[in-house]
C-alpha cells in the first residue's frame, strides 16, 4: 500500500474531437490527449460519471465523432509515496553518477496522477536502492529530461544532485547530443531546420503549439529514406521543448505517423502512438568530462512499420 500525502486540486478538461480522431473509443481518445492519466484511470472516471460527451454520460466503448465535445472532470487526487518496483531496467551505460537507459514504447517515465506504478522511476528506485538525485522532487527523482510515453529510446538518469546539475547545465547549453528517428507523413525535404517557438496550446492545455510568444525551439532534420507518401527522417534537437519534434513536423505538414494528437493517425498502420525513437544520446560524464555516446536501434514495432512501407 502507498501512503497518501499531498492533495492536488481538481480540474475540468474539455476537448473537441477532430476528424483524425473520429471512430476512436472515448477511453482511447482521452488517453491519447491526457498522457498523465492512465487508460484504466480514465475508464474509472467514465464509470463514475466524470466524463461527458456532448453533456451526456458515456460508456468507455462509445466511439467519438468529429465535432463532439468531450469533458473530463479529474477529481481531487492525492500523491502517494512512490515505491520501488521490480521492473526490468534496460541499462545501456552506467557509472557512479549516471545511467543511460532504454525506455520502451508505452512506458511512462515518472509517476503522475492516476499512474503511480509501473513507471521507469518505480523501477529505478528498486534498481538503485533509492539512490537518485532529488532535485526534481518526489515524483521525478533522477530525471533530468524525459521522453513521451509513446516514444521509445534513450534517456539519462542521474544518481546524485551534483551529477544532476552537471547534466542539466549541458541541456541548458544545448551541448547534449540527442538524435531521433521518425516516420513522417508525406515526402519531406532532403534536410531542413524548423525554428519556431512553442508554448502550451491556448485552448487545450494537454497539447503544445507553435506560438510566437512561446519558448525558443529549434529542430534540425534530414531525410534518410522515402517511401510511397511517407519519409524516414533523423531529427537533431537543439532545444528540448515538450512534444517539440511532434509539433514542429506537424507544423510543416509532415506529422509523425501514428501521432493521434498532432494529426499523424493513418488507418492501416498498427501503431501505439507516434513512430518516434530516441536513438542516439551523447553527453559529458560528470566524473571527468569525457564524452560518452550511446546508440539504440529502433525497436521491433518500428522495424515492422519500415518493412511494411518498403513493401508498398
Amino acid at each position: 500500500m502507498t501512503a497518501e500525502r499531498t492533495v492536488l486540486m481538481s480540474e475540468r478538461l474539455t476537448f473537441t474531437v477532430s476528424d483524425e480522431s473520429e471512430g476512436l473509443r472515448i477511453d482511447s481518445y482521452l488517453a491519447s490527449l491526457c498522457p498523465d492519466l492512465s487508460r484504466s484511470y480514465i475508464k474509472k472516471l467514465i464509470d463514475e460519471g466524470n466524463v461527458l460527451l456532448n453533456d451526456n454520460p458515456v460508456k468507455a466503448s462509445l466511439k467519438v465523432s468529429e465535432g463532439d465535445i468531450a469533458v473530463i472532470d479529474v477529481p481531487e487526487l492525492k500523491i502517494p509515496d512512490i515505491l520501488p518496483e521490480d521492473i526490468k531496467i534496460n541499462v545501456r551505460y552506467e557509472d557512479d553518477d549516471i545511467l543511460i537507459v532504454y525506455k520502451p514504447q508505452n512506458m511512462v517515465v515518472h509517476p503522475a496522477p492516476g499512474n503511480y506504478t509501473g513507471t521507469l522511476v518505480n523501477g529505478l528506485l528498486k534498481y538503485l536502492s533509492g539512490k537518485l538525485s532529488g532535485i526534481n522532487g518526489v515524483l521525478r527523482p533522477g530525471i533530468v529530461h524525459r521522453i513521451d510515453k509513446d516514444t521509445s529510446g534513450l534517456l539519462v538518469v542521474c544518481k546524485n544532485d551534483t551529477a544532476h546539475r552537471y547534466v542539466a547545465e549541458q541541456l541548458k547549453e544545448h551541448s547534449i547530443t540527442r538524435r531521433y528517428l521518425a516516420v513522417c507523413c508525406g515526402n519531406t525535404a532532403d534536410e531542413g531546420t524548423i525554428d519556431k517557438r512553442i508554448a502550451r496550446n491556448k485552448t487545450d492545455r494537454k497539447k503544445m503549439a507553435v506560438d510566437p510568444t512561446g519558448k525558443e525551439a529549434v529542430t534540425h532534420y534530414k531525410t534518410l529514406e522515402r517511401f510511397n507518401g511517407y519519409s524516414l527522417i533523423e531529427c537533431r534537437l537543439e532545444t528540448g521543448r515538450t512534444h517539440q519534434i511532434r509539433v514542429h513536423m506537424a507544423s510543416v505538414g509532415h506529422p509523425i505517423l501514428g501521432d493521434e494528437v498532432y494529426g499523424g493517425y493513418r488507418k492501416g498502420f498498427p501503431t501505439s502512438g507516434q513512430t518516434l525513437h530516441a536513438w542516439i544520446l551523447g553527453l559529458k560524464r560528470p566524473s571527468d568530462g569525457e564524452y560518452v555516446e550511446i546508440k539504440e536501434e529502433p525497436p521491433e514495432y518500428f522495424q515492422k512499420i519500415l518493412a511494411k512501407l518498403r513493401s508498398i
